[in-house]
């Protein structure tokens, strides 16, 4: 009988926010794929846990994947642990439980703490809707390419950024969507944490010299979305349809109004000379 691929979240900093649930995963469970063994490490030695571990990250996932999904079909169970937060969300982890579901292996959550999710809901921005577009690429290139597939995008829009990085990206975020909102949530659930709401000129020159440090999530603004635009000669059409379902023509001029934006008094004009 085949095992289980759990996909355990894990502290994003706090080590309070680490569940019953995933040490109780974590200790039950056959062996653990670990990001980096010495990060895991040191959680495991935290909550006693003695569960041996296996190294699978970004580099040998092809190999290490394979590795492990026929390690459970032979019947083990495994936990997938990424350095911080939920697997496979801008993780390797996501090959892994791709290839899971393609060889019919059974997927389990072990819901953890999520950056993106968390300084989302402590940002202030609209959070209705979003898209989440992880990390932006080094290579310059293919950064504004990026950027650029995202400037009608009218979505609150999450980026992950590492400090090293983050001086370039506040520009190039600035030269393609212009002076939006932007919420800043650095070190979150750390010692240091800080949520900086501020608009992308004064990011730029606020922090465009490697002022912020640590692990950052940037919210912007989705573009505004634009209201259809009407003509005078369609907005009085528009109040010749209302016409003809029994209302006035004033009534069928405010209304057409209030549907286009064109002056009630100038539709009404235009609707009873034609009578």
């Amino acid at each position: 009988m085949s095992g289980i691929l759990y996909v355990v979240g894990t502290p994003i900093g706090n080590l309070g926010d680490f569940s019953p649930r995933a040490v109780e995963t974590l200790e039950k469970c056959d062996f653990i794929a670990a990001e980096d063994t010495r990060v895991t490490l040191k959680l495991l030695n935290r909550f006693g846990i003695n569960t041996p571990m296996i190294s699978y990250h970004e580099h040998n996932r092809f190999q290490k994947g394979e590795e492990i999904v026929n390690r459970i079909i032979a019947g083990e169970s495994c936990a997938i642990v990424t350095d911080a937060g939920m697997p496979a969300i801008s993780d390797p982890g996501e090959d892994l439980v791709a290839l899971c579901h393609e060889r019919g292996v059974k997927v389990q959550a072990v819901p953890g703490p999520s950056a993106f999710v968390s300084a989302l809901a402590v940002s202030g921005m609209s959070v209705g809707r979003f898209t989440f577009e992880g990390f932006l690429s080094v290579n310059k290139k293919s950064r504004r390419e990026h950027l650029d597939s995202l400037v009608n995008e009218t979505r609150t829009m999450v980026f992950y950024e590492a400090p090293h990085k983050v001086s370039q990206t506040l520009k190039d975020m600035y030269a393609v969507f212009g002076n939006r909102e932007i919420t800043i949530v650095r070190e979150i659930t750390k010692i240091y944490e800080e949520v900086i709401r501020t608009c992308l000129e004064d990011a730029v020159r606020d922090y465009g010299n490697d002022e912020l440090k640590g692990e950052l999530v940037l919210i912007i603004a989705g573009a505004e979305i634009q209201k259809e635009e009407f003509t005078t000669e369609q907005a009085v059409e528009l109040a010749r349809e209302i016409l003809f379902s029994g209302k006035s023509a004033a009534d069928a001029a405010k209304t057409a109004a209030k549907k286009t934006g064109v002056k009630k008094g100038d539709i009404y004009r235009l609707l009873v000379s034609e009578e």
